[in-house]
């Protein structure tokens, strides 16, 4: 999406850093919001494909007799005829995937009724075992330039927590924040990797001084999209930029990266979700976006797998797989099927696969990778909790977390509609212009909330002597502890089980076997919407209640009836509550006046079926 960006420039909050540092030397100009928005790009036409054959040993002769067979029967290779040139379609191979088949180029781009007939006929052949186009994919995210004042530090006292970033708030604060100062006093991230596949990092970052940061790899193999001066693959996963003819670099991969592991309580810029992570760079994304080829051989890699040069040379082993890796990027089209393989192949290696939903308002389902199995598609919410306009849909998508909705969200001068981490006012190179934080918004942005929170979690866990969860127990984990939408999610846009809550899934990640029930936790004065169960339904909430302030527990509108059970400290049933609110309807009150600190379950019985019924808690 076109890309502007809220600026927060580095001088004038940074005590000790100067100009000679990288660091701007002057504030920026008074706030200005620009929302310039487009939607991701639809499946192009192109010249490449990603093949894969029945027989691993197939020679390379044969394959490309196989396309150029292919291309003959689809009517794209018309040999010469007198008075006009051929039009013969010729083919190249690239290089080899990191799952054994073949990146190929055509010799001339083809219109789309012609790809398709190319690809039906390749997937019509025996010797085949499946064919794709390599689509580009990009980054999933806008912005809005401004610069904004600075503010008083805080604990954790980086200087921009305190006022910018709402994302990391407790919902009492933030409807749609994760909770993550409670968490903080659990879990830091620390021994968990998290490979962030994007444009690469901007290392030297003042923020990522006391991140560490490996040294990850670029998997861009073609010259014009990396910007380097051969196709060869190269260790490093550094951010050169990814500038194009109508646009500035982005710089994305570092705040993505920012938000899971930006440097935090040091007196400086922004603080990170998973502080004491280790971050893996690797650059998939550079001038136009980028291959699907390179983005699933670089998910393989991650993982600890197998990935080949251009010269079908083996690359170094990562020798710190992932636990995580986020994928902030993608475009139109379905799921293919060997981007799917190598997610399968990742997941199957232990590492979680987050992914940004996207920025079409649309169905999650036709876009990729988020629309492919094995991943967390994450929506994004405002900061009121609610859907935020641009953000994918559908029952796809597995949870939401804090994306911002732009200038959508207008309070406090227009900072509270974006997520605020480090970047760069450099328009082209790094050299080009100087480190600041910039407020992003997108399902970019939301991503990088909940890969954050799985690295608290697993950190959490071998620190506790447990066995770290794997892919499949991590997003169940996920959904069971996300947080009720405070506000309304219509039913025909549904992002997810809630909005992902640090502290909760870390409650949940290290409950002992009889230790509580699971149970979706509730905010003091935020009223859930649009509940609805069938005759007989139950649905568990808990709340953290003070001591001897009055607690009232409240549903009311919609249509049917259900009843409200509550006990304290314990699973209430329709035969064991320390109380309950059974009257005809939905208009249900449970009042303790003097309630003891802790732990109170409220379970919402369907007497018959209902729908439409807001819960509220009060004290």
């Amino acid at each position: 999406m076109k890309k502007s960006k809220i600026s927060l420039a580095v001088a004038g909050i940074v005590l000790g850093l100067s100009a000679a540092a990288g660091v701007n030397a002057a504030n920026e100009a008074a706030p200005r919001i620009v929302d310039n928005i487009r939607s991701q790009p639809a499946p192009a036409t192109g010249d490449r494909l990603i093949v894969t054959y029945a027989s691993p040993g197939t020679q390379n002769s044969i394959r490309s007799n196989a396309i150029e067979g292919a291309a003959r029967r689809a009517g794209l290779a018309q040999p010469a005829a007198a008075g006009r040139a051929g039009t013969a379609l010729a083919v190249q191979r690239l290089r080899k995937t990191a799952l054994g088949g073949d990146v190929v180029r055509l010799s001339r781009k083809v219109s789309q009724t012609e790809l398709d007939a190319l690809v039906a006929e390749l997937k019509a052949d025996p010797a085949v075992s499946s064919v794709e186009v390599d689509r580009i994919l990009r980054h999933n995210d806008f912005a809005a330039p401004a610069a904004l004042a600075t503010p008083a530090a805080v604990t954790p006292n980086d200087t921009y927590y305190a006022q910018y970033q709402w994302h990391f708030k407790a919902p009492s604060v933030a409807p749609g924040g994760v909770n993550a100062p409670d968490a903080w006093e659990i879990s830091s991230g620390d021994g968990v990797v998290v490979a962030v596949l994007d444009t690469g990092i901007l290392r030297d970052h003042p923020d990522f001084a006391g991140t560490t940061v490996l040294e990850g790899y670029d998997f861009i193999s073609d010259a014009e999209v990396s910007g380097r001066d051969s196709d060869n693959r190269v260790p490093g996963g550094d951010d050169p930029g990814d500038w194009d003819d109508t646009e500035d670099s982005s710089w994305h991969g570092t705040h993505v990266a920012g938000t899971v592991a930006e440097t935090t309580n040091n007196s400086l810029g922004g603080a990170g979700l998973a502080y004491n992570a280790s971050l893996l760079p690797v650059r998939v994304l550079g001038h136009g976006g980028g291959y699907t080829s390179d983005i699933a051989d670089a998910i393989v890699w991650a993982s600890g797998g197998p990935a080949y040069d251009i010269d079908d040379t083996p690359l170094p082993a990562n020798q710190n797989p992932a636990e995580v890796i986020n994928l902030s990027l993608g475009g139109a089209g379905a799921c293919g099927s060997y981007l799917q393989s190598a997610i399968d192949t990742a997941v199957g290696n232990g590492s979680t696969i987050v992914v940004a939903a996207g920025n079409s308002n649309a169905d999650v389902a036709n876009y990729s990778p988020a629309g492919c199995d094995n991943v967390i598609a994450v929506g994004s919410n405002r900061i009121t909790g609610g859907r935020a306009w641009y953000s994918n849909y559908g029952a796809k998508v597995d949870i939401a977390a804090p994306g911002g909705g732009g200038s959508d969200d207008t309070g406090n001068g227009g900072w509270d509609g974006y997520v605020f981490q480090a970047a760069s006012n450099a328009a082209t190179t790094p050299e080009s212009g100087s480190y600041n934080y910039a407020g992003y918004a997108g399902t970019s942005q939301a991503a990088p909330h909940v890969a954050g929170t799985v690295a608290l979690v697993q950190s959490a866990l071998v620190a506790a002597d447990k066995d770290p969860l794997t892919p499949a127990q991590v997003e169940t984990l996920l959904k069971q502890s996300a947080r009720a939408f405070p506000v309304t999610i219509p039913s025909t846009t549904p992002i997810g089980a809630g909005i992902v809550d640090a502290k909760a899934a870390l409650d949940l990640a290290l409950q002992e076997p009889g230790e509580g029930p699971v149970a979706t936790p509730l905010v003091n004065k935020a009223t859930v919407t649009g509940l609805a169960g069938a005759s007989g339904s139950e649905t568990l909430y808990s709340f953290q209640a003070e001591a001897g302030k009055v607690l009232s527990f409240l549903t009311f509108g919609g249509s049917g009836d259900v009843s409200v059970y509550v006990s304290f400290g314990a699973e209430p049933s329709t035969s064991t509550a320390d109380a309950r609110s059974t009257r005809q309807g939905n208009s249900e009150t449970v009042r303790f006046t003097a309630p003891q600190a802790g732990t109170y379950y409220v379970k919402l019985v369907g007497a018959s079926s209902y729908s439409g019924v807001s819960l509220t808690v009060r004290q």
